[in-house]
């Protein structure tokens, strides 16, 4: 039976529920979803979905990191939008962040995120 390790990582938001910022078992990572926290004060880090994707995707790096993982060990991505007119900035950013990796991924419309975020995601990735 595979044992469930807690990661938490510093220089991500605080999980602000019962939930962690990821588990790990069986050498894969779950992260749970990350909307644009400033890790230290736990606010949005603007109103814009661009400076918002951006946060989250250094958000999820690291919860990568904490892990020993980097984003080449990314196996599956949720995006999460509360307009899907924005798709076009965040499709953006997420190909920067990912650079030529191109993991399995999912984007969906949602009428709200917690604190009014406009993007959130989550992963999953393997663990060696």
């Amino acid at each position: 039976m595979n044992s469930i390790t807690i990661i938490h990582s510093e220089n991500a938001p605080e999980a602000v529920g019962p939930y962690s910022q990821a588990v790990v078992s069986g050498g894969v990572l779950y992260a749970s979803g990350q909307i644009g926290l400033l890790p230290a004060e736990g606010k949005l880090v603007a109103d814009d979905v661009e400076t918002q994707a951006r946060q989250v995707t250094e958000n999820l790096s690291a919860v990568l990191n904490e892990a020993g993982a980097s984003i080449t060990d990314i196996m599956k991505v949720n995006i999460f939008l509360t307009d899907m007119n924005d798709f076009p900035q965040v499709n953006k950013i997420y190909a920067n962040w990912l650079g030529d990796h191109r993991p399995a991924r999912a984007t969906v419309a949602v009428a709200a995120l917690p604190l009014a975020a406009k993007v959130e995601m989550d992963l999953i990735a393997r663990i060696d």
